[in-house]
């Protein structure tokens, strides 16, 4: 009897243990970054042609953002960097739109989260050319490289160093 005495009461204890634990673990997800679910959907504009863009959507995809991928002609994605104000030396193989933010070429989901909960005052993000080791051109030998803040008066600036 008194065996089975301690293990109702060691067993209330672990119900208390777990729940607590869980409760810890909510807390954590809501002082963290967005859950997954709760991310905006990212649109993207791309060649059909271009790999590295899809492995970049895919980027996102994993990292829990709802991706709208188009496929457009070389000329429609100029037209659109141009006004989305994406000057030639930003510009990049693809270009997204977040939250009202422009988001071009191979910039990291951390970075995208970074901007989401910071919320500067700026037109977007962009990681120039197509830097070795960013997401979508992974490879040996990687490469520094510097995503880059701008706004729509020109001016520029390093947001993050990877």
């Amino acid at each position: 009897m008194k065996a089975t005495r301690r293990w109702a009461i060691w067993g209330t204890g672990a119900v208390i243990a777990v729940a607590s634990a869980a409760a810890g673990a909510a807390t954590l997800q809501q002082k963290g970054e967005p859950q997954k679910r709760e991310r905006p959907e990212i649109r993207v504009f791309k060649t059909a042609a271009c790999g590295c863009c899809r492995a970049w959507v895919d980027h996102l995809q994993r990292q829990g953002f709802k991706v709208a991928a188009e496929d457009v002609t070389p000329a429609v994605l100029d037209e659109t960097k141009r006004k989305l104000g994406v000057v030639p030396k930003l510009a990049a193989c693809h270009t997204a739109v977040v939250s009202g933010y422009v988001v071009e070429g191979h910039v990291p989901a951390v970075d995208i989260l970074r901007l989401l909960k910071e919320r500067p005052r700026i037109a977007g993000l962009a990681a120039p050319g197509m830097p070795i080791g960013s997401p979508g051109m992974e490879g040996p030998n990687p490469q520094p490289y510097n995503v880059l803040a701008f706004d729509s008066a020109g001016r520029l600036s390093v947001f993050s160093r990877h």
